[in-house]
C-alpha cells in the first residue's frame, strides 16, 4: 500500500495476524514465487500480470508481447501524491501523469489521461500509447505467453522440483 511495505514482510506479517486462508498477491509469476509465498505463510498466490500473458487472456497480443519484452523497471507509480498509488506500464501517458502530479497537479488535471475507456482501448487495440494500463514489476520475470493450463502445470512442477531438490538438499540428513 501507501507505506511501501514489500511483500516479503507484508505476507509474513499478515500470516502472523490472521487465521483464515490467505492468498498472497503482488510479484508472483512462477514456482519460486509460489514456494516463497507458502514459506511466508500464504496458502496460495494470485497472479495478475502473469495471467494477462496467457493465450486465454482477453487483451491484445501486442500488450502481451510488450509485457514479455519489458523488464522489472519498466513501470511507473502514478497517483502517489494523491495517496492512491497504482503501478502501471511505463509509456508516454504514464510519464505525463507522473510529471503533472509531481508538479502539483490535481486529479482533474490528469483525469482525461487516466480514463478507464483509454485503458480499455489499450487492451482492445494493442496501442501501448492509447492510455495507461496496469502491469507489475513481475513483468521482468515473464518470458512467454503460454495457455493457462500450461502455466499452472509449469508452476506446480517448478514448485515441486524446488521443494524436493534445492530445499530438501539444504536439510541436514542427520537432523531431518
Amino acid at each position: 500500500g501507501e507505506d511501501d511495505v514489500p511483500g516479503l514482510v507484508l505476507i509474513a506479517a499478515a500470516a502472523e495476524r490472521i487465521s483464515i486462508p490467505m492468498i498472497a498477491s503482488g510479484g508472483f509469476a512462477d514456482g519460486r514465487g509460489l514456494v516463497a509465498a507458502l514459506a511466508l505463510g500464504a496458502d496460495g498466490i494470485n497472479m495478475g500480470t502473469r495471467f494477462m500473458c496467457t493465450e486465454e487472456s482477453p487483451i491484445h497480443r501486442n500488450i502481451k508481447e510488450a509485457i514479455v519484452a519489458a523488464s522489472e523497471v519498466d513501470t511507473e507509480l502514478i497517483f502517489r501524491s494523491l495517496r492512491n498509488t497504482a503501478r502501471v506500464a511505463r509509456n508516454s501517458i504514464s510519464q505525463e501523469v507522473v510529471e503533472i502530479l509531481s508538479s502539483g497537479g490535481k486529479f482533474e488535471d490528469v483525469r482525461h489521461l487516466v480514463a478507464g475507456a483509454r485503458g480499455r482501448a489499450v487492451f482492445d487495440s494493442g496501442d501501448q500509447e492509447a492510455g495507461i494500463w496496469t502491469a507489475g514489476t513481475v513483468q521482468g520475470l515473464i518470458r512467454d505467453v503460454p495457455t493457462v493450463g500450461e502455466l499452472v502445470e509449469r508452476i506446480v512442477a517448478e514448485s515441486e522440483a524446488l521443494i524436493a531438490g534445492r530445499l530438501t538438499g539444504l536439510l541436514d540428513p542427520v537432523s531431518a
